[in-house]
């Protein structure tokens, strides 16, 4: 499907004619910050978590952040614009341009908003765990940067094997994250996901879930586990905003021995019924 608008810096845009700069420092050094968010009956979802977990992220890189009004204005005139009912938003902040290394510059930063089909994901994953760790103690561990190259190099690697994501370790050797996705597992009888100590991005639908199995009394913890335990669990699943909550079907090639497995289908169903009974939870 063709989404012939934008928003970038203020204005209503034709992607035709659009125009980032060349001195643009996100795309010179990775200076720069997003959020993805899904789009229900022409409504982006969870606005207000994006919107704060933007906020921390842009405060890290010390990027200039449009007004919260601003951004919801720039996501709905994009949504209408280009008449998407359902698909994926994407808001980008940048530093904007600046000097040909790592020192900022003093222009206003870049602000881009746009739309496009959601990605086909399967309605199960099969994960392959690679050679890469994410560093815990890295200056941008636990924020959402569009410094991917590592996620990149990661799912090609992963899809090169038959896999639909890769999942890291961090480097302690304890499981972490995906390219795009956070993780649980029942391991044990236990239903865990890494804390986000561990290097794992906050993620908002990783957030949502928690709060779900607290309202449904199903006992979750956070903690440090190593990714060993990820081939040995007997159930796992992915959540993201985009997967909502995926059940995994292999690891490294060898099946779960439930896919779906019981609370990972529970908690699917209730995260289903969240996305239609509310827009901002």
């Amino acid at each position: 499907m063709s989404f012939p608008k934008i928003w970038i810096n203020g204005d209503l845009t034709p992607v035709s004619e659009a125009r980032i700069d060349p001195f643009d420092h996100g795309l010179l050094t990775g200076d720069g910050v997003f959020e993805t968010m899904i789009i229900y009956g022409g409504k982006a979802f969870a606005v207000e978590r994006h919107w704060q977990r933007l906020q921390r992220s842009a405060a890290v890189l010390a990027l200039d952040l449009p007004a919260r009004d601003i951004l919801q204005n720039a996501i709905d005139s994009v949504i209408a614009a280009n008449k998407c009912n359902s698909g994926r938003i994407r808001v980008t902040l940048t530093g904007g341009p600046a000097p040909l290394g790592s020192e900022k510059g003093d222009a206003a930063s870049t602000f881009l908003v746009a739309v496009a089909d959601l990605p086909k994901h399967g309605p199960e994953g099969d994960l392959i765990t690679v050679p890469f760790r994410r560093n815990e103690h890295g200056a941008l561990s636990n924020h959402k940067t569009i410094s991917y190259g590592e996620n990149v190099v990661a799912l090609a690697y992963a899809k090169k094997q038959g896999g639909t994501e890769a999942i890291f370790a961090n480097t302690a050797g304890s499981l972490c994250e995906g390219t795009g996705s956070n993780i649980f597992i029942v391991y044990e009888g236990d239903l865990i996901t890494p804390p986000v100590s561990a290097g794992c991005l906050p993620g908002i639908t990783r957030a949502l879930v928690l709060e779900l199995c607290e309202k449904y009394d199903i006992q979750v913890q956070q903690r440090n586990i190593p990714l060993r335990a990820l081939a040995e669990a007997s159930e796992a699943f992915l959540t993201s905003s985009l997967r909502e909550v995926q059940p995994v079907r292999t690891v490294d090639g060898n099946p779960l021995a439930n896919c779906p497995g019981a609370i990972g289908l529970r908690l699917q169903d209730a995260y289903r019924e969240l996305t239609v009974t509310t827009c901002d939870p």
